[in-house]
């Protein structure tokens, strides 16, 4: 019996044992050199990127490798070719510049803080003569901005960070903005980064192989997808009533064009004065009082993290009035948006 169970184990472990085998085996190499692989990513980081963000972006396709052939390459970039400090302070080395690309590279752009600060008019160059030869682009975080203001995103819906989304509305009207996490298109990928990487890299890896490479990535990470949009409150919530769930869904879709209560009620299908017992004992709050917190707490987080200026912040928060939205605010944060952007700033 003891023989048995060590040649099983030895057959688990070689590279004629069945290929449904669930486990990746440990002789299958994770890291490939792109003239092994079948797909290559080059990834540009910029000076301040994301690291959680670039690793949930390249760990899928390690994982991935060590389950089916050889699959993943990746070569990251910088534009010197010198190594590059991510927003952590922590430093990581390079493989080449970012004008070595090739003409129909599949280049992805991972940015965070400042995403313009270190980009030129050549950095630019490379991203439109990769579009211009039919290559593969992506932007993840804050580095939709850099493929917009490229000229690479005409005609594509764009996911970024939501953080960033008002002043991406502001500087380009033209283009549409996606709510959810990621848009997968046949030639571009955008998305907000962070975690939802994951999801992003999980569902690429569906598409070009199907669910069960996918999946089994996914488990191998302990990770499951998600699906919902960052507005989408019944995960935060679930605990609460289904009417007050639904009053809170309604509220954070309508920042910028504030809804009276009335109305909220009549759409979630509850009387006022019951919304309001409900608001009262799960908030300590009305109705009201919890919308405009939710407004001055989007406001404070524009004017902390997307340069909006203080008008802008507020036009985006519903408010019409300036004077009244610093009151306001004022009153929550005990300093007034101006001072809250000048902060931010230095």
């Amino acid at each position: 019996m003891i023989k048995i169970v060590f040649l099983l184990i030895i057959l688990a472990m070689s590279d004629t044992f069945d290929p449904t085998w669930p486990y990746p085996r440990p002789d299958s190499p994770p890291l490939l050199d792109p003239e092994q692989a079948e797909h290559t990513l080059d990834v540009w980081v910029v000076p301040s990127f994301s690291m959680l963000t670039l690793f949930c972006l390249l760990e899928p396709l390690r994982v991935a490798n060590r389950f089916g052939s050889d699959l993943f390459a990746w070569r990251l970039r910088s534009r010197d070719g010198e190594g590059v400090v991510a927003s952590n302070g922590l430093r990581i080395e390079v493989d080449g510049e970012l004008n070595e690309v090739p003409d129909d590279a599949s280049l992805m752009v991972v940015s965070s803080y400042q995403a313009e600060a270190d980009v030129s008019a050549q950095d630019r160059a490379v991203l439109r003569r990769v579009a211009a030869h039919g290559g593969w682009l992506g932007g993840l975080d804050t580095a939709p901005f850099i493929l917009a203001r490229s000229g690479v995103l005409e005609g594509y819906r764009v996911a970024l960070h939501w953080e960033s989304v008002p002043a991406f509305r502001r500087e380009f009207p033209q283009l549409e903005v996606s709510s959810s996490y990621y848009e997968i298109n046949a030639r571009r990928l955008t998305g907000g980064g962070g975690v939802a990487s994951l999801d992003m890299m999980l569902a690429w890896i569906r598409l070009a192989y199907g669910p069960a490479l996918a999946d089994a990535v996914g488990r191998q990470l302990i990770y499951q997808r998600h699906e919902r949009s960052p507005v989408d409150l019944d995960a935060r919530y679930e605990h609460l009533p289904r009417s007050v769930i639904k009053s809170l869904t309604v509220m954070e879709a309508n920042m910028a064009r504030t809804l009276p209560i009335p109305e909220i009620c009549r759409l979630v299908g509850q009387s006022q004065r019951q919304l309001t017992r409900q608001f009262r004992a799960h908030f300590g709050e009305t109705p009201k009082q919890c919308y405009l917190g939710m407004r001055l707490d989007r406001a404070q987080q524009l004017l902390a993290g997307s340069g909006c200026r203080t008008t802008e912040a507020a036009l985006a928060t519903g408010f019409q009035h300036l004077a009244h939205f610093s009151r306001a605010y004022r009153a929550r944060f005990a300093e007034s948006p101006r001072e809250t952007a000048a902060r931010e700033v230095d």
